[in-house]
Order: C-alpha cells, then sequence, then structure tokens
C-alpha cells in the first residue's frame, strides 16, 4: 500500500482592491436590499401585464422584478430591471414595451423576433436591443428540454405600462 501525503494548499492572500471590491458589493447590496421594498411596490403595477402573460404560456415561465428606479439626471424616465425564466419550450405572446428594452441572456438560449426583421438565437452573455414601440414577434426558450432566462433592463416614461400584448 502506498502512503499518500496530504498537505495544505497554499493560496495567495487576497488583494488590497479585492478586498475593497468585496466590501464595496456588499455595502452596495445592502443600500439596494434597504430601498427594493420601496421600490418593488412602485414597479409592481406597472409589470402585473407582463407577470400574468408569461404564466399563461407554461406553468415554469415567470417574470422577476428585480429592481426600478428613477434617473434623476432623466426627469420623468425610469430604469427597470427584471429577470425573465422561460421553462422548456417557454415563449411570450407578441407585444410591445413602452420604452427601450435591453435584454441580456443569463442562462440557456433565447430566440427573439422584432417587427419584419429574422429570428435570431442569443446564447449565454449575448444581449439584444428592443426600440421603444418595436414589435415583438417572437421570444421564447430555443430549448424544448432546458430553461433559459434573461434579465430585462426598461427605460420608460414614469409610470408607463411597460409591455402591451397584441392579439
Amino acid at each position: 500500500m502506498t502512503a499518500m501525503s496530504c498537505s495544505a494548499v497554499q493560496r495567495p492572500a487576497p488583494s488590497h482592491s479585492a478586498v475593497l471590491a468585496v466590501v464595496a458589493g456588499l455595502a452596495c447590496a445592502l443600500a439596494i436590499g434597504k430601498a427594493l421594498p420601496l421600490t418593488m411596490d412602485t414597479v409592481s403595477g406597472a409589470l402585473a401585464p407582463l407577470c400574468a402573460a408569461a404564466a399563461e404560456s407554461s406553468p415554469l415561465d415567470k417574470v422577476e422584478p428585480i429592481g426600478s428606479y428613477a434617473l434623476p439626471n432623466v426627469p420623468g424616465k425610469r430604469v427597470t430591471i427584471v429577470r425573465v425564466f422561460y421553462g422548456p419550450g417557454g415563449f411570450s405572446r407578441p407585444h410591445r414595451h413602452a420604452g427601450s428594452v435591453t435584454a441580456y441572456i443569463t442562462k440557456g438560449e433565447i430566440r427573439s423576433q422584432l417587427g419584419g426583421g429574422p429570428v435570431e438565437t442569443f446564447g449565454v452573455g449575448q444581449s439584444f436591443f428592443e426600440p421603444p414601440g418595436s414589435t415583438h414577434l417572437v421570444s421564447a426558450n430555443a430549448s424544448a428540454t432546458e430553461p433559459a432566462e434573461l434579465i430585462a433592463v426598461f427605460v420608460a416614461d414614469e409610470g408607463a405600462q411597460l409591455t402591451t400584448y397584441l392579439d
């Protein structure tokens, strides 16, 4: 039988800048956490149509509000961030948004088609942009077996209904 040596793995001490980044991140998370209950009440009414329609397509599809903030340098405008979960084969009905939307894929692959443009597939780390008022004809999980998700960032007028579904 051979004896195995167990030695401790030496890891370098974290750099001063890494420690500061972690502390700053925790401070920001704490500040956001304290403000989040107030902003969630503000955004929940505007997101209700978006959340309801996502649930109609699949029990695994949902929209989760992350935050909503008035833009002090652009009076009358608000940025709203949501996470959209699509179950396998999940999709959203054709719709429009009141403002500009940027989507960033965080899991799986998303199929998207705006107006008369081509159907495109976006994977993790990719993003796409929807100009105000554009018709989003296809917004769907590209997989019938794996979940997908994206983060959507809306910039719209204060109080605007963020999503309008088309008949």
